[in-house]
C-alpha cells in the first residue's frame, strides 16, 4: 500500500507538469493573484475604499488547488459510477466544469454573479468573509470547476480506476492511488498559484488594478471554458513536446501491477493462483445472481447452483468480443458435448467489458457466431462476478456435486489439466460410470512472452498511444509520428474519441507496431477495413455489432507495423494478438 501511495504521488506530480496541464494554468496563476485587495465595503457607501486587512485572501492559492484536487479526486474515482447509475452520457462531468469555469468567469466580472455561486459553501467554517472567505470560497468553486475539466489528464491511473469503476468495486487500493494522484497533481499547481499570489504583492500594478485585473481575470477563465470546449487547447499539446512520456508509461504500468482490487473471497484468491493440476477445497460456490437474462436454457429459465446438487458445474466468465475468450470456448464447447450426458452442467457467465456487450442480441449473435449451446448468464450489473471474486475474462470456477469450488482456472491454456479435474469429479458423483474418450481441440493459446499486450483505443483505457495530439475525448485531427515505438499505435486522420472506442469520422487510420502471429481488431459498424502490412493491402466488410476481425495472420510470432484504414462510421475498441 505504500508503494501504491508513493506511486500514486509520483504519478501525479508527473502530470501537474505535464503538458495535459498547461491550458489551465493562467487560470490557476491569476487565481492565485486576483484576490480581494480591498475590504468589503458597506452597502451604498460612498466612502473612499478600505485597504484589505492584512491576510485577507491569502489562504485563496490552498483553496484554489484543494477545491481542484478535491473534484479531480471525486470525479475521476466514483464520476464513471455515478453517471452509469443514472444513465447519464459520460462527457456529463466534463461539460458540467465548463459551464462553471464560464460562470466563475462572469463572477469576476460581475461580482454579484460570483456571490450567488459561492452560497452553497458558505457554511464551510474555513470559508467564512471573517478570514477573507469571499476570496476563499470563490478560489474553492474555481477549483471544483478546473478538477472536473482536469479529470482527462489522469492517464496512469484510470486504467485501475476504469476496471474498478465497471466492477462496482471499489477497493482500498484504488482510493488511495486515486487521492495520492489528487495530491500530487496538486503540488505542482500549488506552486504555480502561490506565485500568482507573490505577484501579486510584489507588483505595484496587481494592487493598485484589482478591479480591470479582476476582469481580465474573468476574461481569461472565460476563454479557457471556450477554448477547451472547442479543442483550441489541443494546439498548445501538438506544438509542445510531451516531455513527461515515458515517465508517465512507467509509473502507469507501476499501477497496473499494484492497483488490483482485493478480493472478497481469499480462498477463491489463493487457488487461482494455485497452478497444479489438482484438485483443491476453495469453498462453497456462489450463487448465480443479478442476471438480466438467461438463454440456452429451458423456456430461458434460471438456473441455480443450489438447484445444480448432483451436477459437476462448470461457471465459465467470458465475454463475447475478447479474443482470449473465443480462443478458450471451443474447448469448453467440447468437454459440453462430451460430458453432458455424464453430469456435468456449463454455465457461461456473459459479464460485458465494454458497452455494446450489454447488448442481449448481441451477446446471442456473438454465442451463436462460437457455437455455443450451453446456458449463458447475462452478467451486465457484475452481480455474480462480484460473487465469485472475479478478475479476468476468461476464468472457470469447477464446482463438485456438492456445491464445493475445486478448481479455478485463469486465462487460456492448461486445457488438458482441466479436463482431466472434470472426468476425476464425475467418476467421484458417479462411481463405476463409464466416461466418453477425452476430447481432442487445438489449443491456440500464444506462448510467446514478447507478444504484444491487449491494446485499447479509447481514451479512458489506452496506455500505450503515441503522435499527437494526446489522446482524449472529442473530434480531432490526429497525425501519426515519423516512427511509432515498440507495442504502441497512432492515429492519423479525424477520428471521434470516447472512453471505450475511437470512431473514424473520414479517412482515419490506426498504425500499430506489433510482436505476434495473428493480429485482431475489435471494431463495428457498417463499412470496411482496409489493412496495409509488408507491402501488401487487403479489405474486408464490416457489418453489424462489435466483433473480432482478424487483420494480420502469419507463420509464426513477428515484429512488424501494421496499418489499418477504417471507412467513416467504423468504431474500433482494441487491438488482441494471438
Amino acid at each position: 500500500m505504500f508503494t501504491l501511495l508513493l506511486i500514486g504521488l509520483l504519478g501525479g506530480a508527473i502530470t501537474g507538469v505535464s503538458p495535459c496541464v498547461l491550458p489551465v494554468l493562467p487560470a490557476v496563476f491569476l487565481a492565485g493573484g486576483t484576490r480581494r485587495a480591498l475590504s468589503p465595503q458597506p452597502t451604498g457607501t460612498t466612502a473612499a475604499p478600505v485597504p484589505a486587512t492584512p491576510g485577507v485572501g491569502r489562504r485563496r492559492p490552498y483553496w484554489v488547488v484543494a477545491g481542484l484536487a478535491l473534484s479531480f479526486g471525486f470525479f475521476t474515482l466514483s464520476g464513471t459510477l455515478i453517471l452509469a447509475a443514472l444513465h447519464l452520457p459520460q462527457g456529463l462531468i466534463r461539460w458540467t466544469g465548463l459551464v462553471l469555469l464560464v460562470l466563475m468567469g462572469i463572477g469576476m466580472i460581475f461580482p454579484a454573479v460570483e456571490s450567488v455561486l459561492e452560497q452553497p459553501f458558505a457554511r464551510i467554517p474555513q470559508l467564512k468573509i471573517s478570514a477573507g472567505g469571499h476570496g476563499n470560497r470563490a478560489g474553492f468553486v474555481l477549483g471544483l470547476a478546473l478538477g472536473a475539466v482536469y479529470v482527462p489528464c489522469a492517464g496512469p491511473v484510470l486504467a485501475p480506476i476504469i476496471v474498478a469503476g465497471a466492477t462496482g468495486h471499489i477497493g482500498t487500493p484504488t482510493v488511495v492511488l486515486t487521492v495520492a494522484f489528487a495530491v500530487g497533481t496538486a503540488i505542482p499547481l500549488l506552486f504555480f498559484a502561490l506565485a500568482g499570489r507573490r505577484v501579486a504583492e510584489r507588483v505595484r500594478v496587481f494592487r493598485t488594478r484589482q478591479r480591470g485585473l479582476r476582469i481580465g481575470a474573468g476574461a481569461v477563465v472565460i476563454a479557457l471554458a471556450v477554448a477547451l470546449a472547442f479543442n483550441v487547447t489541443d494546439f498548445l499539446q501538438r506544438v509542445v513536446p510531451d516531455y513527461t512520456s515515458s515517465l508517465g508509461t512507467a509509473v502507469g504500468a507501476d499501477v497496473a501491477d499494484k492497483a488490483a482490487v482485493e478480493p472478497d473471497n481469499p480462498a477463491f484468491d489463493l487457488c487461482s493462483q494455485d497452478l497444479r493440476a489438482v484438485l483443491l477445497g476453495c469453498g462453497p460456490a456462489p450463487e448465480i445472481a443479478g442476471i438480466s437474462q438467461w438463454f440456452n436454457t429451458a423456456d430461458n429459465a434460471p438456473l441455480s447452483i443450489s438447484g445444480l446438487r448432483g451436477k459437476v458445474v462448470l461457471v465459465d466468465f467470458w465475454a463475447y468480443s475478447c479474443i482470449n475468450c473465443q480462443r478458450a470456448i471451443p474447448h469448453v464447447n467440447a468437454w459440453y458435448a462430451a460430458y453432458r450426458a455424464a453430469g456435468l452442467e456449463v454455465i457461461g457467465v456473459h459479464t460485458p467489458e465494454y458497452a455494446f456487450e450489454h447488448e442481449a442480441a448481441n451477446v446471442e449473435a456473438g454465442a451463436e457466431r462460437l457455437g455455443i449451446t450451453y446456458p449463458v448468464a447475462l452478467d451486465n450489473d457484475y452481480a455474480t462476478w462480484d460473487n465469485y471474486s472475479n478478475q479476468s475474462w476468461p476464468a472457470d470456477y469447477l464446482v463438485d456435486a456438492t456445491g464445493q469450488v475445486r478448481h479455478i482456472s485463469v486465462g487460456e491454456g492448461r486445457y488438458a489439466a482441466t479436463e482431466a479435474l472434470i472426468r476425476q469429479l464425475l467418476q467421484t458423483a458417479h462411481p463405476g460410470m463409464q466416461l466418453p474418450a477425452r476430447t481432442v481441440v487445438d489449443d491456440d493459446t500464444p506462448i510467446s512472452e514478447d507478444q504484444t499486450p491487449e491494446t485499447y483505443l479509447g481514451a479512458a483505457r489506452a496506455q500505450n498511444f503515441v503522435g499527437r495530439p494526446a489522446l482524449s475525448a472529442g473530434t480531432r485531427i490526429y497525425r501519426t509520428p515519423a516512427t511509432v515505438a515498440a507495442d504502441s499505435f497512432a492515429l492519423a486522420g479525424i477520428w471521434n474519441v470516447n472512453d471505450e472506442s475511437i470512431t473514424a469520422a473520414g479517412r482515419s487510420t490506426i498504425t500499430l507496431d506489433f510482436t505476434a502471429q495473428d493480429v485482431y481488431l475489435d471494431v463495428g459498424g457498417h463499412g470496411t477495413i482496409t489493412t496495409t502490412a509488408n507491402g501488401k493491402t487487403s479489405s474486408q466488410p464490416v457489418s453489424g455489432a462489435p466483433n473480432i476481425y482478424t487483420v494480420i495472420h502469419q507463420d509464426k510470432d513477428r515484429r512488424g507495423t501494421v496499418t489499418v484504414s477504417l471507412s467513416a462510421g467504423l468504431s474500433a475498441y482494441s487491438f488482441t494478438f494471438g
